[in-house]
């Protein structure tokens, strides 16, 4: 262990200028590089790669054989399942230079990215969403939205707890109370909130 506050194996790599939060702890053949921020209490799978221009959040997990690239911003509590990936370009070519066109990808508090998910560059994946495990995302999550398939496609919708809620996709106003947690929720159009 370095004199840190964060925990970085000794086969990892962090590049000087990167910014790693209190309690941390990036395990083996990682790659942090020189820019990338990673907030506090976060843990960094095996064989991982956080890109300069990436932003990660407090409380993250990210699993083995995860690359967080430039432009990719993981808010608080975000769970990247195993060998998950994320784009930064639409139409990659090799001999196509095309750092100038990397698109954004939002990952909003507590969402979860199931193994093997895909997302496609340029999308935002809602609040306490949860992609399911080798889903392909090639548009917006809602917040709460339950997600899989190829393409991902609306299925239902979540608890923050991580319990899917007896609400249904098409129906736009409905109430429900989570069956693990009794946290309550109103749906209106496109649209699931916590309610008290």
């Amino acid at each position: 262990m370095r004199e840190t506050d964060y925990f970085v194996h000794e086969t990892a790599c962090v590049d000087d200028g990167a910014s790693i939060g209190a309690d941390t702890k990036i395990w083996h053949f990682s790659h942090i590089m020189s820019g990338a921020v990673i907030g506090e209490r976060c843990s960094i799978g095996q064989n991982v790669f956080i890109g300069g221009g990436a932003r990660i959040g407090n409380g993250v997990k990210i699993q083995n054989n995860v690359s967080v690239y430039d432009r990719v911003t993981l808010e608080d509590d975000v769970f990247c399942g195993p060998s998950m990936v994320f784009t930064n370009v639409v139409n990659p070519r090799s001999h196509i230079s095309r750092k100038d066109e990397y698109k954004s990808t939002l990952v909003r508090r507590g969402a979860t990215l199931g193994a093997n998910a895909t997302l496609v560059c340029g999308t935002t994946i809602g609040g306490y969403a949860f992609v399911g495990a080798g889903a392909t995302v090639t548009s917006d999550v809602p917040n709460h939205g339950l997600v899989f398939g190829n393409p991902a496609r609306l299925r239902g919708w979540i608890c923050a707890c991580g319990v899917k809620l007896n609400m249904a996709v098409d129906e736009a106003e409905q109430e429900c109370a989570c069956e693990a947690c009794g946290a309550r929720y109103k749906r209106k159009v496109q649209e699931v909130i916590l309610f008290e």
